[in-house]
């Protein structure tokens, strides 16, 4: 049975999407079966996956399998990594919410679309908007856990607490199995003293659900999205690229996945992904 994850933060510019789609294609190297699904109106994990469907009236998008008028499978698409697929999102995601408000079970309506396909991967991930609202509330209920990306930051731990309130008050009234999958730490500078200390308490604060890995700030993270390819597409040897290839290890090793050499395929445009040691 595949698992659900939500990669949720209310707070934008956290790396939210940067690590849906970048642990997610380091998880396709090791043959793991991904999907992305893009649940931000704004789509950019669909961008990053070079998947865009904004202006598009004919492809399938996460609106459309929300709202009941098509199916997940039939939305489902294919992206240049093999074993990584995307369901892709648009600026029409943006009114689910208000049509939602007097539809029944509107909080299980992505967890029923996701029950005919969830046994067909090994990870589902969820981008969710920078919002709490329905859509998010959607995604933690069709999940299994929610990742957590947090900025190294002065105001990080501040800005978390209303999602760990949403997280509590799903639990208590429509998923009581949902855990916190863990938090990884982005955008981290280990040179900057500050950055150093708030690292130090989030780790006091969050325990071993911490990452060991964490992200550092890299260009080419910046760089790829906009050239719409996951980072071990763009440059397999950035220190951004080596981050998320550990990190999809120790993923892997908490989800008690066989562990697996994490290489690429040359001759599809996957480069070889083994890296030196940091």
């Amino acid at each position: 049975m595949g698992k659900i994850i939500s990669v949720a933060n209310q707070k934008g510019g956290v790396g939210k999407t940067t690590t849906t789609v970048n642990l997610a294609a380091s998880l396709s190297l090791a043959d793991q079966r991904v999907l992305v699904l893009d649940f931000d109106p704004q789509g950019n994990a669909s961008s990053a996956l070079g998947a865009s469907v904004q202006g598009d009236e004919e492809t399938p998008t996460t609106y459309q399998v929300l709202m009941g008028e098509v199916t997940a499978a039939a939305a489902i698409r294919k992206t240049e990594i093999d074993h990584l697929d995307i369901i892709p999102a648009n600026t029409h995601l943006t009114g689910a919410e208000i049509e939602l408000v007097g539809a029944f079970a509107r909080e299980a309506k992505l967890k029923n679309a996701l029950a005919e396909i969830k046994d067909k991967y090994d990870y589902i991930f969820i981008d969710c908007p920078p919002t709490l609202g329905l859509l998010t509330v959607n995604a933690l209920n069709a999940s299994q856990s929610v990742l957590v990306p947090l900025q190294a930051e002065f105001f990080a731990l501040e800005g978390i607490s209303q999602l760990m309130t949403t997280v509590k008050l799903v639990r208590e009234n429509l998923n009581s199995a949902l855990e916190i999958e863990g938090v990884v730490l982005t955008m981290v500078n280990p040179t900057i003293k500050l950055t150093r200390e708030i690292e130090g308490e989030v780790r006091n604060h969050f325990g071993e659900k911490v990452f060991k890995t964490h992200i550092p700030r890299n260009i080419k993270l910046s760089e790829c999205t906009s050239f719409g390819k996951p980072i071990v597409l763009y440059d397999v040897n950035s220190k951004g690229c080596i981050a998320y290839l550990d990190l999809a290890r120790e993923f892997m090793a908490r989800n008690r996945r066989p562990e697996q050499d994490l290489k690429g395929n040359t001759s599809n445009e996957q480069a070889n992904v083994e890296h030196p040691q940091l």
